[in-house]
């Protein structure tokens, strides 16, 4: 954990929430800590309560979002560049910045919070305060063209390597709108039970109908809202919610959900009738998944266990699985991973689904059908994983997905029959996450 340099007394007379906010980007790209496990150790270590902490949480999500435009912008704006080891004075720039250009913050408490809590560091950044200052001050006055630069660069703020990475798999201009979507705060959608009414759902909850089935709200208090505790609904990317329905009618089928938690998809399996198994390898992950089963009242059979090496008691008819992977298709909601993952993780990651798929494949009965997905926008995690199975498993055949499966959204499907989302993708209704997804069988 980043240890903030500062007293008791000083943090009770700075403002608490942005020192917290500092500390968990420092944690996020200093020691690639998990962001929501920083701000929350972070947030309860500090007694913030639920306004100041969501005023924390936003602070940081809009800085990690923009992270790299907003560097490139404090560095356009300090002449001499600053020292290496000042990192509490460039989180505290970023995170002033971000105030300024992309919050409703007043300017004086951007400007004026940040520069005591420069002030008040015990080392030798506190002489770094006049600078903040003036940067901050700056910033205000050229508010208009800095917002203007931070929006024409989007790939800015990516890191190089999936900058150069998404260029090539993509092209430049797919890979820039991919970035644009980093400045979007996502919508919230949610699936319905299938035996539950959407028009009515819809009105209920003043939520817009999806193509795929799904509805969508702005922004919401998730427990205060209608269905919540009742368990009719629960909350899942419209994205997410494909892969479980290209396994069709399951009714009464015996499914394995591999990788299953935190539980959309068993939710899913589960509601649509399927006698499903569910498998992880998280204790933690699956104490989610149990009390989302609880609140849906569902039924699912839970078993920690690695999905490489488990080993049903009987048959199965289908498989979901639901592979690790880099979550570099959830970056607009995820923002940590642009800077907690880099291409050493890709390729652990792609090796380790590979395995997992190749044991989950022969769990699969002839005329059986395996659904193999990862929240991935990297081709070694999606298409080429599904060609190199393919080419060294000869009953490995690909069932290929058809618009009518997916709200007739034709520019999701590739060319050979998969499905892959891009957060670029519906972008002027709120976009979604990005996925790759296969479907195959046993021949």
């Amino acid at each position: 954990m980043i240890k903030g340099r500062m007293n008791t007394h000083q943090k009770q007379t700075l403002d608490t929430p942005r020192i917290v906010a500092v500390r968990s980007l420092m944690a996020v790209t200093l020691k690639a800590r998990p962001f929501d496990l920083s701000l929350n150790e972070m947030a309860q270590e500090a007694g913030l309560n639920a306004r100041d902490r969501a005023f924390a949480f936003n602070l940081v999500m809009l800085s990690l979002r923009q992270l790299g435009g907003l560097r490139s912008l404090m560095n356009s704006l300090v002449e001499r560049g600053i020292p290496f080891e000042a990192k509490w004075t460039e989180a505290a720039l970023v995170t002033g910045l971000a105030q300024i250009l992309l919050m409703r913050t007043a300017d004086y408490a951007a400007v004026n919070e940040t520069v005591d809590m420069i002030k008040n560091l015990s080392g030798k950044e506190k002489g770094f305060a006049g600078l903040v200052n003036a940067v901050l001050r700056r910033a205000v006055k050229e508010r208009e063209k800095l917002t203007e630069q931070l929006a024409a660069t989007p790939e800015t703020n990516l890191p190089e390597w999936l900058h150069k990475g998404w260029e090539a798999t993509y092209g430049m201009d797919t890979m820039r709108a991919i970035a644009c979507s980093l400045a979007t705060t996502p919508p919230l959608d949610i699936t319905l039970k299938p035996d539950e009414n959407v028009d009515e759902w819809a009105k209920a909850l003043n939520a817009k109908k999806l193509p795929t089935g799904s509805l969508r709200l702005d922004s919401a208090d998730v427990p205060k809202l209608p269905g919540y505790e009742d368990g009719k609904w629960w909350v899942q990317d419209m994205a997410a919610a494909i892969p479980a329905k290209l396994l069709g009618d399951i009714k009464g089928k015996y499914v394995l959900d591999l990788c299953a938690a935190p539980g959309g998809k068993t939710m899913q399996l589960a509601a649509a009738g399927g006698n499903v198994v569910s498998i992880d390898r998280s204790k933690n992950r699956l104490r989610r998944l149990t009390e989302n089963l609880s609140r849906t009242k569902l039924e699912a059979t839970v078993i920690n266990a690695d999905a490489a090496k488990f080993e049903p008691q009987q048959s199965v008819d289908h498989i979901l699985l639901d592979a690790p992977c880099s979550a570099t298709g959830t970056l607009r909601r995820n923002p940590d991973v642009l800077w907690t993952k880099g291409p050493q993780d890709v390729a652990k990651l792609a090796d380790l689904q590979s395995r997992i798929l190749a044991h989950a494949f022969s769990l699969l009965p002839v005329g059986g059908t395996l659904v193999y997905c990862v929240c991935s926008l990297e081709a070694c995690e999606g298409v080429e994983q599904i060609t190199r199975f393919l080419d060294a498993e000869s009953s490995a055949k690909r069932i290929p997905i058809v618009a009518e499966e997916v709200g007739d959204m034709v520019e999701l499907i590739t060319t050979e029959g998969d499905l892959l989302c891009l957060p670029s993708h519906y972008a002027d209704q709120g976009g979604m996450d990005g996925f790759f997804v296969a479907r195959l069988t046993r021949t």
